[in-house]
Formats: structure tokens, C-alpha cells, sequence
């Protein structure tokens, strides 16, 4: 396996010490693709995960967030005796998965909803006052500087 080196991208860079957590789990990829989902922008800040998860109901599927990681998980119920159920072809998947999404630090989850076999996550940017963008000013040096406004000759000749 061929491994990155980040130095050159590290030496300008602060606060990016999950990057190399991050590219190793990118670069072990999805070993299982169930369940499919979508990533959707929706507007500025604005952004909802939409998963595919016919067959499920509410009851089995928990969301948690922990440590900016969302998790998703389904558990299949198992059929209950008497309604055992014989498939000639099973081709809707509904098998129990764990799906994990890593979240920046800025990203808040709002809300989940479940329709028609579609989990659907949305979440927004939240960008807090001490970390949106202001002004700093210059200091020439520890002492004060003071200019004055030149006087008008009218001002001088009253003195």
C-alpha cells in the first residue's frame, strides 16, 4: 500500500491533526456499500444526508452523534413465529448495518425524518462568533502614539 506524506501540507497548517485519521479512513474505502445514500447541498450551510432504507421501521433505527461522528445504525427485527415469511427472490436488502458519517466541527445536526423508505438527515453550518472573520489591529509599538490635527490659524492667532 502506498502511503502519503503530509509534511509539506503540515508545516502552514494548524488545528489539522485528524487529517491523517481522516485519509486512512478514506482510503480503506466502503467495504460494504449497504445502505446506499446521498450527500445533498441544499443551500449556503445548509445540507441533508438521504439514505435508502426500505423495509425498516422507526423503531429499528438509531442516530447518535459522538465526538463530531454521526452514526447510523438499522437493526433488522426478526420475524415473529407465525408470521414466518418464505421468499421465492429477496432482492430489497434489509439486513442490519452501521453507517458512519464524520462531521467538521461546525456542522450541527437539525433534525431526521423517515418517509417512503428514505431516511433523511439534515444538518446546517454553524459558524460561532469566535470563529467568524474580524479585524485586527496593528500596534507600531508599546508606547503611544499620538498625532495631532493641524491647527488652523484662526485658532493660533485667539491663543
Amino acid at each position: 500500500m502506498r502511503t502519503l506524506d503530509f509534511a509539506p501540507l503540515l508545516r502552514s497548517s494548524i488545528g489539522f491533526e485528524n487529517l491523517n485519521r481522516l485519509v486512512d479512513l478514506a482510503s480503506r474505502g466502503d467495504g460494504d456499500a449497504y445502505p446506499p445514500y446521498n450527500i445533498e447541498k441544499l443551500g449556503d450551510g445548509s445540507y441533508r444526508i438521504q439514505m435508502a432504507i426500505a423495509g425498516f421501521s422507526r423503531d429499528e433505527l438509531d442516530l447518535v452523534i459522538q465526538e463530531n461522528m454521526l452514526v447510523v445504525v438499522g437493526r433488522a427485527g426478526e420475524p415473529q413465529e407465525g408470521n414466518a415469511r418464505e421468499f421465492l427472490h429477496r432482492g430489497i436488502a434489509k439486513r442490519a448495518f452501521e453507517r458512519r458519517f464524520q462531521l467538521a466541527d461546525t456542522i450541527k445536526v437539525t433534525g431526521a425524518s423517515y418517509e417512503n423508505g428514505l431516511l433523511n438527515v439534515d444538518l446546517v453550518r454553524e459558524i460561532p462568533e469566535h470563529k467568524k472573520p474580524r479585524r485586527i489591529s496593528i500596534d507600531g509599538s508599546n508606547s503611544q502614539q499620538t498625532i495631532e490635527a493641524p491647527v488652523a490659524e484662526e485658532q493660533r492667532v485667539a491663543a
